[in-house]
């Protein structure tokens, strides 16, 4: 079985379609205008629609960063036009949690996987955790269905979101069954909104 994972010290992989880069203070308006377009927050947590809240934001988050405690990616293109964002963080024994994932609609076709799989690239190989856990907001369908296709399964629920956990050995199997189609993917072609089949 053929391998995905990347160098431990690269902190910029790059595959075919998209790639994710650390977080800057000028990324702020690029994430506040994400997180207040009413078409990718219905299942995010509120944030203040100033720019400068973004930026002071930023500002405290790159001290976490460098503690370790927390990754915060601009997902790109490879033509290096910013199409989203997620983050890594809850970082617990052996697992570690990620979320804030967001693709608006310059993402290429299959930059809802290709970014997953690198989130998960980061936090098996370059962090060394053996599983991830998550929640997804009850009434996300296409997102519940993305992560039980992944492999993911789910370990519990409250009244608004379900939780989910997958190891690594899932993800593994997951790369090995969609390997040809993402390696085959084009490299700058703009999906159409909602195309996320896989």
């Amino acid at each position: 079985m053929k391998s995905f994972w990347i160098g431990k010290k690269m902190m910029k992989f790059k595959d075919n379609a998209v790639w994710l880069r650390l977080v800057n203070e000028s990324d702020a308006e690029f994430i506040l205008k994400l997180r207040l377009d009413n078409k990718y927050n219905q299942f995010l947590s509120k944030v203040k629609g100033d720019l400068q809240s973004q930026v002071e934001w930023i500002r405290d988050y790159k001290k976490e960063e460098k503690l370790g405690i927390q990754y915060y990616f601009i997902i790109e293109r490879s033509d290096g036009l910013p199409c989203g964002t997620v983050r890594v963080y809850d970082f617990n024994k052996d697992s570690f949690s990620w979320g804030s994932w967001i693709l608006n609609e310059q993402k290429t076709r299959l930059a809802a996987i290709e970014s997953a799989f690198k989130v998960y690239e980061y936090g098996f190989k370059n962090l060394g955790f053996k599983k991830s856990h998550f929640e997804v907001m009850k009434g996300n369908e296409r997102v519940i269905k993305f992560h039980s296709k992944m492999g993911a399964v789910i370990v519990g629920e409250d009244a608004e979101n379900l939780y989910f956990s997958i190891s690594k050995e899932s993800v593994m199997q997951a790369w090995e069954d969609l390997e040809g189609l993402i390696k085959g993917a084009p490299s700058h072609t703009v999906a159409e909104r909602n195309s996320r089949k896989f």
